[in-house]
């Protein structure tokens, strides 16, 4: 059996003199302020986890990360993306494609080592996680540099 889930999420930057790091897909991008949110507010792992809530039906973005952030401490995305990969059972990714809209930060040089966590994060391959990245031509406040989105789907199978 094949399943299929869609995630997204969107962030809007912190101001520019910020501490906070930008972290997308689990690694650290930088010389760009982070992105506002109770989390280090990735949108990478954030719409991947909302992707594997689409197959499983148990959202973990919400209440559950609200617990894990705000009582637990666990502000680092890859904790919701665990939770949420506990709820396959005995199903496994199997492909993931990634669609960012931003200006900034330039992705392309950051985007094997995204994959590369993506990979051990996921259990997959790196060559079955495909990623592209625009600007829309700056129709929306993403495409002029105020924050990123990003469109996960995941293509799981049962063993």
């Amino acid at each position: 059996m094949i399943y299929v889930g869609l995630g997204q999420d969107s962030h809007r930057f912190e101001p520019e003199d910020s501490i906070k790091p930008l972290i997308l897909g689990g690694t650290h991008i930088p010389g760009y302020p982070g992105l506002q949110g109770n989390s280090d507010a990735d949108v990478i792992l954030h719409a991947v986890t909302n992707a594997i809530s689409g197959v499983t039906a148990m959202n973990i973005l919400g209440a559950v990360s609200d617990r894990m952030c705000l009582e637990e401490g666990l502000t680092d995305s890859s904790n919701y993306l665990r939770e949420a990969m506990n709820h396959l059972g005995r199903r496994r990714p199997v492909h993931l494609s990634l669609s960012l809209e931003c200006a900034r930060p330039k992705l392309a040089p950051h985007m094997t080592a995204i994959r590369t966590n993506l990979s051990r994060l996921l259990d997959l391959d790196p060559g079955h996680i495909g990623m592209t990245a625009t600007t829309g031509e700056g129709l929306t406040s993403f495409g002029r540099g105020e924050g990123i989105f990003c469109t996960a789907v995941l293509t799981v199978s049962e063993d």
